[in-house]
C-alpha cells in the first residue's frame, strides 16, 4: 500500500504585510479548505513553496500543527523538516510527529558537501527518531547536490523511509529512482509539474504539485485521468498546466505563485524577504493567465 500517492499540494505559507511578515493563520485556514474541497490527496506544509528556509523552527511546527488541526483527518498532512544539521532534522521531525503530521519530508543536507555515506546516515538518524513515514526530497537546483539513485536505493532499505520526491526535472533521474525503489515499498513522487504524465507512465505513485495551490481542479483531474487510462483527457489537462508554469518562471519561488493566488482572491500575502514584491509586469502576465483559466481576479 502506498504511503504517498495522488496529488499532494506543497501549500504556500501565507504571510501578512506587517513588519515581521508574520504568518496569517486565517488565510491558511482558507487555503486548506480550498484544497480539501478540490479533492487533493494530501497537503505538504513547509516545502520549497512553503518557504521553510525563511521560517523559524517554532513557526514551522506551530503552523504545521494548525494545518493538521484544520485538515481534521480529511487528508494527510506532511511536514517538511529538513535541515543542514542532522540533529535539527531529527528534532524537527519528532516535533512534527508530535504535532500530528502523517509523515515528514526531509531534503538532503545543503550548503555543505557531504559524502553519500553521510547522506545515508542523515536519513537513518531521522528515520530512527520517528515512528511516521519519511520522504526523501531531492531538489538539486536548491541543495547543490543530487541524491544519486544509489543513495536512494540504500536509504530505501531503512525502516520508515517510504518515499522519495524528485524535483530534479530529469526524467532519467526519476526513472532511476523508480528502479531503485522497486520492490522496497518506497513510493516515487514527481515534483516537476510539467512531467506529471510522463512520471505516471514510468510508475510514479503521485505528484507534489505546486501549481495545485492555484489550479487544484486541473491537477487533480489530470491525475484522475491518468489513473483511469484516459489518454485524451490527460494530454489536455497536462497541457493546461503550462500557462501557469510559464508565469511561475517569472519570479523567485514562490513570488509569482503567491501573487497569482492573491489576484485570484486567496489572501496568501507576499513571499518573505529577501524575495521582493511582484512587479507590475508580473501582475499583467498573471491576470492574463487567470483569464485563461476563467478565474476571477482583482
Amino acid at each position: 500500500m502506498s504511503a504517498f500517492s495522488g496529488v499532494i499540494v506543497p501549500m504556500v505559507t501565507p504571510f501578512r504585510r506587517d513588519e515581521g511578515q508574520t504568518i496569517d493563520y486565517e488565510a491558511g485556514e482558507q487555503l486548506v479548505e480550498r484544497l480539501v474541497a478540490a479533492g487533493v490527496s494530501g497537503i505538504f506544509a513547509f516545502g520549497s513553496n512553503g518557504e521553510f528556509h525563511v521560517c523559524t523552527p517554532d513557526e514551522r511546527i506551530g503552523f504545521s500543527r494548525f494545518v493538521v488541526e484544520r485538515a481534521a483527518g480529511r487528508v494527510p498532512v506532511y511536514v517538511g523538516t529538513g535541515s543542514c544539521s542532522t540533529r535539527e532534522a531529527v528534532e524537527m521531525s519528532k516535533r512534527a510527529e508530535d504535532a500530528g503530521a502523517s509523515a515528514v519530508s526531509v531534503v538532503n543536507p545543503y550548503f555543505l558537501r557531504v559524502s553519500d555515506a553521510e547522506v545515508v546516515g542523515h536519513y537513518e538518524a531521522v528515520a530512527e527518531g520517528v515512528g511516521i513515514p519519511v520522504l526523501m526530497y531531492n531538489i538539486p537546483r536548491c541543495t547543490g547536490a543530487n541524491l544519486s539513485p544509489e543513495v536512494v536505493a540504500r536509504v530505501a532499505e531503512v525502516d520508515n523511509v517510504r518515499g522519495v520526491k524528485d524535483s530534479s526535472g530529469s526524467m532519467a533521474n526519476l526513472a532511476a529512482y523508480v528502479e531503485a525503489a522497486r520492490g522496497r515499498g518506497v513510493d516515487v513522487l514527481v515534483g516537476s509539474d510539467g512531467m506529471i504524465s510522463a512520471a505516471h507512465a514510468l510508475g510514479a505513485s503521485g505528484a507534489v504539485a505546486g501549481t495545485a495551490n492555484l489550479i487544484p481542479g486541473v491537477v487533480v483531474g489530470l491525475w484522475r485521468a491518468l489513473e483511469a487510462g484516459d489518454a485524451g483527457a490527460a494530454a489536455r489537462l497536462q497541457a493546461e498546466v503550462g500557462p501557469l508554469r510559464d508565469v511561475l518562471h517569472m519570479g523567485s519561488v514562490p513570488q509569482a505563485l503567491k501573487r497569482a493566488l492573491e489576484l485570484a482572491g486567496v489572501p496568501v500575502g507576499p513571499a518573505r524577504r529577501p524575495v521582493a514584491e511582484a512587479s507590475p509586469g508580473l501582475d499583467e502576465r498573471a491576470r492574463a493567465m487567470l483569464d485563461h483559466y476563467g478565474i476571477a481576479h482583482g
